[in-house]
């Protein structure tokens, strides 16, 4: 069973028009070169840069650029401070961005060959400098690099981009990001819903609000469960460090912490998806994709779909809810007892209905074609319900059923995220693990800690051994593999909790550095953040014609070796797995956004804030 994070939204489902087709076959055949057919394809935005410069000095200062890896958001000013270079080089400069004054000069690091990459990539180690300000890298005789900071509070706007991220995929409202974002803006979208013959029920379901999930317009509870529950432990573990932090939301200012605002936006969606009697359907969406269209244009039917037979709900669905609902009880508590009280019932009626139905698993019914989020088994997400409520309540019934259970999941604990990783059974063990609530198993949390410790150890040198300072192997660039990056860095920190240790932060802030620019294309994979971040997502309200930048704070998918869509596979053919990166709208299977994946940046981002 592939986690959510590696797991393919079955997007290829869509239909493009015959211009699009004909578009790639015409590139494919006028770009012969692999080398020029790659930059066509993966960095439209440096070809762009090169052609608006002064010729052969536009494109020199572009090719450093490229070659010159760095963090583009910056580096703590405490801790490692490393830039990355692929040219062949002696020495490098940090000069300071204002005046151009050399603060530390150094010597690069032997070039040792990336079997991601394929490149040959030298170290710039200026961890030495502990002056606050924006610098670049200078390499004599290559040229500079994109501009970043170096300070206390280096993350944190990064973290409010990704956190907005959210707001701008809010569902059944008008949506504007204001002035910072002048013209992101839509009317409410998909005020209207009804019963799709898949639910076992007729008429309308007018189950407004949520979150559009990816590039379309769908709304699914299995990964809303994942990515909810990601954001409220985000509050649970780092709620001191985000707190006071404003994301310039319609609740912002309401005495609740802003991360809980969005949050509620989308379990308020959740709750509304469950049934009298405790089950809750699958998903939300219209019965195929719609086209390259903005929200509001989007009239297709939002069905509420079911299983397409009796019961009509589905299991993992309904532990989803158990989860989030659980969570939710604890953490709104001090802000809004009421809903609390309101998400707990929730939860515990989803509990019962799992009980009754413990493994009614979900496949796309005939005629529906939207993505299908299935699984062969829900025995992690009932685990990881019981955990949650277990550590709310502490009553008998939960703690029996994880304890019981709990046994099934535990090897996985060994193989931190991949391909092949079942992130929903480690996070119910570690919901375990946090707990604070006395009477748990202690031989099991103990079991719990010590694998994930061990683990976390074993990740933290394969990650210092990767000339890129990365924890992705090659297996790992599968559909949303910068998903996968982020989840490492998660496994890193909560490693941490259960032992604190520099070198887990340190390792799984490296898993952010490649995701802000210091990977091989010097892309920043968050829209709109840094100098040179990526320009088409697979993102309706991005596409084409609309405005000329993306929607802010996305986090693209990433690198896909399994080349799961057209514009991948008129790459060339012997292009290592890490560049198998398409920077086009056309290209879901590599230019995606998604929140789960979303949900594992701020994660990451808030544990590596100061």
């Amino acid at each position: 069973m592939k986690s959510f994070l590696s797991q393919p939204r079955d997007e290829s489902a869509e239909r493009y028009s015959l211009l699009f087709t004909s578009l790639i076959a015409a590139q494919s055949v006028v770009l012969p070169a692999s080398f020029l057919l790659t930059v066509l394809f993966t960095v439209p935005a440096a070809t762009a840069l090169a052609a608006s410069g002064d010729g052969a000095t536009g494109k020199a200062a572009e090719t450093a650029q490229l070659a010159i890896k760095v963090d583009q958001v910056g580096y703590p000013l405490d801790g490692p401070k490393v830039a990355l270079v692929s040219t062949s080089a002696a020495t490098f400069e940090v000069r300071r961005s204002s005046n151009n004054k050399v603060v530390f000069q150094g010597k690069l690091g032997p070039a040792e060959a990336d079997p991601n990459t394929g490149d040959q990539v030298q170290a710039a180690d200026f961890s030495a400098l502990k002056q606050a300000g924006r610098y670049y890298i200078e390499i004599p005789g290559v040229g500079r690099s994109w501009d970043f900071e170096v300070g206390a509070k280096v993350f944190e706007h990064t973290y409010y981009m990704a956190m907005r991220g959210f707001y701008g995929q809010r569902c059944g409202t008008a949506v504007d990001m204001g002035p910072e974002f002048p013209g992101f803006s839509h009317p409410a979208c998909h005020l209207h819903g009804e019963f799709s013959p898949t639910s076992g029920r007729s008429g309308s379901r007018d189950n407004i609000g949520g979150w559009h999930d990816a590039g379309d317009y769908g709304r699914y509870m299995t990964n809303s469960g994942i990515t909810t529950g990601t954001l409220l432990w985000t509050w649970e573990i780092y709620g001191e460090k985000i707190k006071k932090i404003s994301l310039q939301i319609p609740e912002s200012g309401n005495g609740t912490p802003d991360i809980l605002n969005e949050a509620r936006w989308n379990l308020e969606w959740m709750l509304k998806m469950q049934d009298e009697d405790g089950g809750v359907w699958h998903k939300q969406t219209s019965a195929g994709f719609p086209g390259f269209i903005a929200p509001q244009d989007d009239k297709m039917p939002s069905e509420v779909i079911g299983t397409g037979s009796a019961p009509f709900k589905s299991t993992c669905a309904t532990a989803d809810l158990a989860v989030v609902g659980a969570i939710a009880a604890r953490v709104y508590q001090p802000y809004d007892a009421k809903f609390a009280e309101r998400a707990l019932e929730a939860a515990r009626r989803a509990w019962a209905w799992t009980e009754k139905y413990p493994n009614v698993t979900f496949k796309n019914p005939p005629g529906i074609n939207t993505g299908e989020y299935g699984n062969d088994s829900c025995m992690a997400e009932r685990l990881w319900a019981a955990a949650e409520l277990w550590r709310t309540t502490g009553e008998a019934q939960y703690n029996d059923y994880f304890t019981g259970n709990d046994s099934a999941v535990l090897p996985g604990l060994d193989t931190p995220p991949g391909e092949k990783f079942n992130i929903l059974g480690s996070m119910a063990l570690w919901a375990y693990a946090l707990s604070p609530r006395k009477g748990g198993d202690a031989k099991a949390v103990a079991a719990i800690r010590e694998r994930t410790v061990t683990a976390a150890r074993k990740l933290v040198e394969r990650t210092r051994a990767n000339p890129y300072h990365v924890s992705l192997q090659p297996r790992d660039f599968v559909w949303g593999s910068n998903g996968v990056a982020a989840e490492y860095g998660t496994y890193l920190l909560i490693a941490n909790l259960f032992q604190p240790d520099a070198a887990f932060v340190n390792a799984a802030q490296d898993n952010l550095h490649y995701l802000l620019g210091r990977n091989t294309f010097s892309l920043s994979w968050v829209t709109r953040v840094g100098e040179h971040p990526y320009q088409h997502p697979h993102h309706r309200p991005s596409g084409p014609g609309t405005q000329p930048d993306p929607w802010p704070g996305l986090l693209s998918g990433g690198p896909n070796k399994d080349r799961e869509d057209q514009v991948l596979a008129a790459l060339p053919k012997d292009l290592p797995p890490a560049k198998v990166y398409a920077d086009r709208w056309e290209s879901y299977a590599s230019n995606e956004i998604c929140i789960n994946w979303q949900a594992s940046l701020v994660f990451l981002l808030a544990g590596e804030m100061k």
